[in-house]
């Protein structure tokens, strides 16, 4: 089955490029991650491996991987796809990952906490997201007793996912509002709303190609309602504002948009060697041409441009190629999958 990210899809996703829900969670009678020996991690996995190896649930069926089972690249790829945390790829403790068909669920088992469930779609969707990683979370709980507290909610590794342990996140695409400057001052405001922005891969991570992570910072002291639309109420502003300095941009500059937009279709259609930092920015570009209808094709759909930016990552690459690539044959690699991958385009 293919990625969910891969799948051909209903609406193209437009500035909210994704959603994601993740809980966090700790089984009671288990130090937390950070005080668990080997032997308890390894208890714990071979616990959930009885629940959920070839398990199905609501129509999902889940298996279970040893990650050390998964060979380093495997491991950087399932990163660069979203599916773990940079984090976990690098942990000391035994672990594993509960996957579904098209890895738009999963759980890590021993990552900072117990368990970090996890669910993602395509586009602007939280309230399915979060449905999904619910449906997993009740199935855990009538197996396990969590660690949980009547005054303080779940119970968790850091004091910030204390209470719900939700965290909902958007992948945002905001390429107008970068170039123009006024992203900075929308950062500087919304800190005080409980949101934070970060590179496409989370904390620590550089915004690459206009592409940000916008997701809430406290989980106590509200309810998971409470947080997604609180989410979804700035986020949508930051969305909207977008969409306006477009509108502007166009309005004011035609000639100079179009001439880079343009610019960009032809590095991408013909360049022999692209860096990912290179490529990442200039498919940034198309993906605004398509919007705004600078650049038109048959419709949205004949170009994913999510998954061509997941694919030129370094892991996905050289699996792609299915062997070892220096840096120097990646950025050939890589320019030779994004010239596959360019659409034909109307002519004017």
């Amino acid at each position: 089955m293919s990625k969910w990210y891969q799948q051909n899809q209903e609406n193209y996703p437009g500035v909210i490029m994704s959603s994601r829900v993740r809980l966090a969670r700790n089984l009671r009678f288990y130090p937390f991650p950070n005080r668990l020996t080997k032997e308890n991690a390894i208890e714990l996995i071979e616990k959930f491996k009885g629940k959920f190896n070839n398990v199905t649930i609501d129509d999902n069926i889940y298996t279970i991987t040893n990650m050390d089972e998964v060979k380093s690249i495997d491991k950087v790829a399932m990163m660069e796809e979203h599916l773990v945390s940079p984090n976990f790829i690098n942990s000391l403790l035994p672990s594993a990952i509960i996957t579904s068909e098209d890895d738009s669920k999963s759980i890590m088992i021993n990552e900072e906490d117990h368990l970090r469930i996890q669910a993602m779609t395509y586009g602007a969707d939280l309230a399915k997201v979060f449905a999904e990683a619910n449906k997993l979370d009740d199935y855990i709980e009538e197996c396990f007793d969590y660690a949980y507290n009547n005054e303080f909610g779940y119970l968790t590794s850091c004091p910030t996912n204390v209470g719900t342990g939700l965290r909902a996140s958007y992948m945002i695409h905001v390429p107008a509002l970068e170039a123009s400057g006024q992203l900075r001052i929308i950062l500087d405001a919304i800190g005080k709303f409980g949101i934070i922005f970060r590179g496409m891969y989370g904390e620590s991570s550089e915004p690459v190609g206009s592409v940000f992570q916008v997701s809430n910072q406290v989980t106590m002291g509200f309810s998971e309602q409470e947080i997604i639309d609180n989410l979804n109420s700035v986020t949508m502003q930051v969305v909207d504002q977008e969409l306006k300095v477009r509108e502007k941009l166009l309005r004011e500059k035609p000639l100079e948009f179009e001439d880079s937009i343009y610019r960009s279709y032809g590095l991408l259609k013909y360049a022999r060697v692209l860096s990912s930092k290179e490529a990442m920015t200039l498919l940034s570009d198309i993906k605004l041409g398509m919007e705004i209808g600078v650049l038109k094709t048959d419709s949205y759909n004949s170009i994913n441009i999510f998954e061509i930016m997941t694919s030129i990552q370094p892991a996905n690459l050289q699996k792609i190629e299915n062997r070892a690539l220096d840096v120097i044959e990646r950025d050939i690699a890589r320019a030779h999958y994004v010239r596959q991958m360019m659409p034909s385009i109307k002519k004017n």
